[in-house]
């Protein structure tokens, strides 16, 4: 089994990895993981105003701290993991590394604010539901 792990630092996504945890516990052979977090872009204006090597690293950090407790916890199952570190729209970018790596499920957590929010504002879990075509695990 592959497994996309799609994470961004929250107690939701901190649940989203026990589960996948969990689920390696449960199977023959264990599963194969790409970690991924995507940060999304900052505005023009303050790219512009920071510097390209500032905005580098501003995002390289972000990823550092979003996906910290994971690989500890995936380290401490003694699961094998390779990582994706993108910036850009969450939800294409998860499905975009889902395709091509070819993965047979992706888990990821939901904030679940609610029906009336998520009308208005559409959340990252429903995007990937509705654009894809593979399993999608939401873990609350």
């Amino acid at each position: 089994m592959h497994i996309l792990l799609a994470v961004d630092g929250s107690d939701v996504s901190s649940r989203a990895v026990k589960y996948v945890v969990n689920l390696a516990r449960q199977l023959a052979r264990p599963p194969r993981i790409v970690l991924v977090n995507v940060d999304l872009p900052l505005l023009q204006r303050v790219a512009v105003t920071m510097g390209a090597r500032a905005v580098e690293q501003f995002h390289a950090e972000n990823a550092k701290i979003m996906t910290r407790d994971a690989r500890r916890t995936l380290a401490r199952a003694k699961l094998a993991f390779d990582e994706e570190l993108r910036v850009g729209d969450v939800a294409s970018t998860i499905l975009e590394i889902a395709k091509k790596r070819r993965v047979d499920q992706i888990v990821m957590g939901s904030h679940g604010d609610g029906p009336l929010r998520g009308m208005f504002l559409g959340s990252v879990s429903t995007k990937v539901i509705a654009r894809g075509t593979l399993p999608v695990t939401i873990v609350r």
